[in-house]
């Protein structure tokens, strides 16, 4: 009996005791045998902490699409106290790669603006489609008269044409057009050919204005005073007027003409001036064609004697200047 009650005491007492200690130092072996091993943490510092707080700053993943001038761009200039500021201010200035403040000075040479004289034929242009844009707008009606008859036989033909005699003014500013529009073509044309190139282009205009004025001028009035002395008016009146519907519609083509010519596509400009020449060739043909019939209808004429004509008053004149200006290029040249 008394042997149980001293194993109860031991392991009663005895447990109890050793955990009661305060001092662990008194059982080392008992400690690193049973107490858990725990890893000791790092001191914390509270946010309400006065100390200075430490900030981490991650560094941004640099992009292979960065300018490879971004490799040579120098540190950030220290400024310690006691630097001198200019020095520093130089410093900046040295290392900017945008700008060269130390760098070799270049030498550019200026070269002064040449002018061709493409302003001004320019505005030119701009005034000559305005002037036939108020033509278009005040004298709609005539000029649809205009393109009816020339585009479209009728049987109302001679209605139209009497109804077009009786507007003189916008028959004489489409005149004027065709003057004007064929001048410069000529003197484009000239141009572009080598003949009187060392002439001034306005000047050739001039020259080609006045010599147009005076062919048609010579042709008006000896074709009147043939209807007058013949008494065949009626017949050259016709043949006049289908002359000036045809010169009409000459002077409205050229416009766009004139603005390709005068600011080209030097790739194309053989095939528009060959096109513009083919196209005046089909409107000479169309007046010889269209006037014939006509002028047959008021009086008697025969084929031949229309013919004789054409070259004594059309062809021969024209032969007769082209032969003048080829004259004229030799003995200048």
């Amino acid at each position: 009996m008394k042997k149980n009650l001293v194993l109860v005491f031991y392991w009663l007492i005895i447990p109890f005791f050793l955990f009661a200690q305060t001092e662990t130092d008194t059982l080392p072996g008992i400690q690193d045998s049973l107490l858990p091993k725990v890893k000791p943490l790092a001191p914390q510092v509270k946010n309400d902490s006065p100390a200075v707080k430490k900030k981490t700053v991650k560094a941004l993943p640099q992009k292979d699409s960065i300018s490879p001038l971004a490799d040579s761009v120098p540190a950030v200039i220290v400024i310690k106290a006691g630097d001198n500021p200019i020095y520093l201010f130089q410093e900046v200035l040295r290392n900017n790669l945008y700008y060269k403040f130390f760098g070799k000075p270049l030498q550019i040479v200026m070269q002064e603006k040449q002018v061709n004289g493409s302003e001004k034929f320019f505005y030119l242009l701009v005034i000559l489609f305005f002037y036939y844009g108020l033509i278009r707008v005040i004298f709609s009606k005539y000029l649809g008269d205009l393109f009816t008859l020339f585009f479209r036989a009728t049987l109302r033909q001679q209605q139209l044409r009497e109804q077009l005699l009786q507007n003189p003014l916008p028959s004489l500013l489409l005149n004027i057009q065709f003057l004007v529009t064929g001048s410069l073509y000529a003197a484009l044309l000239a141009r572009y050919n080598n003949i009187l190139a060392q002439t001034d282009l306005w000047l050739l205009s001039l020259y080609c204005l006045g010599l147009l004025v005076s062919i048609y001028t010579v042709k008006f009035l000896t074709l009147k005073t043939m209807g007058w002395i013949l008494r065949i008016s009626r017949a050259t009146d016709v043949y006049l007027f289908i002359v000036f519907m045809v010169n009409k519609m000459a002077g409205i083509f050229l416009l766009p003409v004139l603005l390709l010519m005068a600011f080209p596509y030097y790739p194309i400009l053989p095939a528009i001036i060959a096109l513009s020449l083919f196209v005046l060739a089909l409107l000479l043909g169309y007046r010889f064609f269209v006037s014939f019939r006509l002028v047959r209808n008021e009086i008697k004429l025969n084929l031949f004697h229309f013919f004789l004509y054409l070259c004594a008053f059309e062809i021969a004149p024209l032969l007769l200047i082209y032969k003048a200006l080829l004259t004229f290029v030799e003995r200048t040249f």
